[in-house]
Formats: C-alpha cells, structure tokens, sequence
C-alpha cells in the first residue's frame, strides 16, 4: 500500500471521505492544510502543470462557479499568482505518492493509479460534497464557505 500526502481543506466533508476511501482500501493517508502550506510556482507547478490551466482551479469556488473569475482566460502565471495568493482556489485535493503528483479526486483514476482494492466506489466514480449543491455552508472551519470539487465526467 503506499503513503498519500492529501492536502486538502480541513472540515470538508468531500476530502473526508475521500481520505476514508484511501484509508479502507489500506494506504496511509498524511493529511495536510493546503491553505498554510507554503506554496511556491515550482511546488504547486509540479500538480498543476500536466493539466490545462482552466483545470487548475476549483469550480465551485464562488468567484469561479459566479462567474467572476475565468480561468480559461488566464496564462500560467497569473493563474499561478492567484492560486498562491488564495489557496482555495487550487481544485482539490492535491494529492502525493512518491514522486508522482495528481490534482482532483475522480474515485476510478485513483483506483487505476494506486488501487482501491476492492473498495465501493461512488456509483458515477466520482466524490462529491456530502451537502449537494445547495448545503455548502455547513461545511468548512471556521465559518468558510465550502468550496469542493465536483469533478468532470
């Protein structure tokens, strides 16, 4: 089984169960805030840069999901610069094993990358927030407005 570094938003109730599904199919899960982490171009670089820049971003963070920020209309660099500045733009989680890095958690990739062994996976594969669309403000610590990923198909 292998270590997962999972940086993620504490009091999401989405990357919560995503750890337990990493933890019942029998990694190690090493849990980390991504919004204190220290985040430099090359550290957050080195998830982001195999995917187009517009994937970078979470789209259920309100400036994103509201329309009031485009990340298809951004380069590298400023999308960069704003995901360093305000870490809860970043999609989510980010996730670590070894040397290899990957952004988002779509539950049949991560089982075809590091395996879930025999785990239920969701019935569409994909890990969305406990609350649905409408319950986002219960999640998160501290008051936040939860801001998870809801990944593409």
């Amino acid at each position: 089984m292998s270590t997962v570094i999972f940086y993620e938003k504490p009091g999401c109730k989405g990357n919560a169960r995503q750890k337990a599904l990493l933890a019942a199919a029998g990694h190690t899960v090493q849990a980390k805030n991504l919004k204190t982490e220290t985040w430099t171009r090359e550290r957050l670089g080195a998830f982001l840069s195999p995917l187009p820049v517009a994937q970078w971003f979470n789209p259920s963070a309100p400036v994103v999901r509201d329309g009031e920020l485009d990340p298809t209309a951004l380069t590298a660099e400023e999308a960069l610069t704003l995901l360093i500045a305000n870490p809860l733009l970043i999609r989510r989680p980010l996730l670590e094993v070894e040397n290899e890095r990957r952004v988002g958690f779509v539950a049949s990739e991560i089982d075809a990358w590091i395996g879930l062994n025999g785990v239920e996976l969701p019935a569409d594969g994909t890990d969305f927030c406990a609350h649905g669309a409408a319950g986002h403000s219960h999640c998160g610590a501290h008051g936040e407005e939860h801001t998870h990923d809801a990944e593409p198909a």
